[in-house]
């Protein structure tokens, strides 16, 4: 699969300085403890014994430190898919593990840890860059599967490559997008094999 590139987060200061790390680690136990909207850059200042001064040397804004916590799981969530995908050769098998990959690390990383899904919420109501690059990932993986399955005879190859991919990203986006996840925890169990059942039928040659 294509590695897509990680999103540019407005950092500041050496990219690999241990200080920018205990900032995301102390943004990310207070995040996870009093939820992204109520914590201010002050608390995290306070929890790590730096003025606020100090953090912006590393990071313009409260929504920089979320935009890093955000990239670290949805890249997460890209390492599960690859993961999943790169198990089986069989573009169909591919896109069923895909599915159920997507929805299985969206609930672990999200649902499981309910306060950071203040930030991931907020991520993808304001189209931060890390879920442009998400959502880029996840295309670029349905393009690369559906490829290798016209070439090896299983999918269809009449309909426009790219008009196929978005349909697809259109019927999986419940599945991947927390705002739209939220509303169908009660279908999570059997929503991806169910899906992916139904694109595969509309994918046969």
């Amino acid at each position: 699969m294509n590695k897509t590139p990680s999103p540019k987060v407005a950092a500041r200061g050496p990219v690999d300085h241990e200080v920018r790390d205990q900032i995301v680690t102390a943004a990310t136990e207070h995040f996870r403890l009093y939820g992204y909207e109520k914590t201010t850059v002050s608390d995290l200042a306070k929890a790590i014994g730096f003025s606020k001064a100090y953090i912006y040397k590393f990071f313009e804004s409260k929504q920089a430190i979320g935009e890093m916590i955000c990239s670290n799981c949805l890249q997460q969530i890209q390492a599960d898919v690859r993961a999943a995908v790169d198990e089986v050769d069989s573009p169909p098998e591919k896109l069923r593990r895909m599915l159920k990959a997507l929805v299985e690390s969206c609930l672990r990383l999200f649902f499981l840890d309910r306060k950071l899904y203040d930030i991931a919420a907020s991520a993808a109501s304001g189209r931060w860059p890390a879920t442009l690059v998400y959502e880029a990932f996840i295309e670029q993986t349905i393009s690369d599967i559906l490829q290798q399955g016209r070439q090896s005879g299983d999918f269809e190859r009449k309909t426009p490559l790219d008009e196929t991919t978005r349909a697809i990203q259109l019927i999986m986006r419940p599945c991947f997008n927390p705002l739209l996840l939220q509303h169908g925890l009660d279908t999570t169990d059997e929503a991806p094999a169910l899906l992916s059942s139904l694109i595969l039928r509309s994918l046969s040659p």
